[in-house]
């Protein structure tokens, strides 16, 4: 995933709305959005690639509203391809019941395991209580990446935001731009789950930086040019999913996902449903 666009409690009908495209290289194995039968509260793609770990998810939402999406920290220069899947964490969470505070620090040790990461966890399981934060792995020091070995609490403030391979809101071109669009679109929305269509063009721009504009990440120019568009293209990799996610404060949810291959459009499914109690909330809708 490389560009999650999310509105957290701006919106007077909706706590939660999140826009998000996933990029991978087209042969991954990938399971489209759906109930996964292990964990029949959870909503969420599934990848099916050989990985070190157990394969996870890249975002996904539970009937109890507990809400999971990750991005990586773009350092090819550290990878390590023995580190354990990412996507497992985002699983952990939404199939647990801790809040995402308490899983960071019950998981904190364990980060160092991981490829660099960005986190986005929201329980909106109690919302009189909601809370949503986001955590990563790395700092980004100047051009350099470093291991990070303390996770302050990173409870997020109500806003609009916008997360790629860097920190949260690092002001790559793509994120302000896209950004704008969003929260364009967000004042339209007159909050009746519909019109889903406007979210997925914001996702669906294929504008790219110019030279001037990108960052320097530790891949080439053209490479870099390439990833600097919402929807990414090319021959090999490119964007495989947009997800969008609209959560309302009466407990009805709908999640959109529109899949892709180096052709085109190949999918596209819609769930709705409404959050259900999970053990010891107070949820009342």
């Amino acid at each position: 995933m490389c560009l999650i666009l999310f509105a957290w409690k701006s919106h007077p009908d909706y706590p939660l709305v999140v826009a998000a495209n996933r990029d991978e290289f087209y042969e991954r194995d990938t399971d489209a959005m759906g109930w996964w039968p292990e964990h029949p509260h959870i909503l969420a793609g599934r990848d099916r690639a050989d990985v070190v770990g157990s394969p996870g998810t890249w975002l996904g939402f539970t009937k109890t509203g507990r809400f999971a999406a990750l991005t990586n920290v773009r350092a090819p220069s550290e990878k390590n391809p023995d580190a354990r899947t990412r996507g497992e964490l985002s699983l952990r969470y939404l199939a647990g019941q801790t809040k995402p505070h308490d899983f960071v620090v019950e998981n904190a040790k364990q980060f160092e395991k991981y490829n660099g990461f960005n986190l986005l966890m929201a329980d909106l399981s109690d919302p009189g209580n909601a809370e949503m934060h986001w955590v990563s792995n790395r700092l980004i020091m100047g051009q350099n990446v470093r291991p990070r070995k303390v996770f302050p609490k990173n409870a997020l403030s109500p806003g609009v935001y916008g997360l790629s391979n860097a920190m949260l809101d690092t002001p790559w071109p793509k994120v302000n731009h896209r950004v704008a669009a969003f929260a364009q679109t967000l004042a339209m929305d007159a909050g009746n789950l519909k019109n889903a269509d406007h979210y997925l063009r914001v996702l669906a721009d294929t504008h790219e930086a110019t030279p001037q504009e990108l960052p320097s990440t530790g891949i080439n120019k053209e490479w870099e040019k390439a990833l600097s568009a919402a929807f990414i293209k090319t021959p090999s990799y490119g964007t495989r999913s947009s997800t969008i996610l609209r959560v309302r404060k009466d407990g009805q949810f709908e999640m959109v996902e529109r899949r892709f291959d180096a052709n085109g459009a190949i999918g596209h499914d819609v769930v709705t449903g409404e959050l259900s109690a999970a053990p010891g909330s107070n949820l009342s809708v």
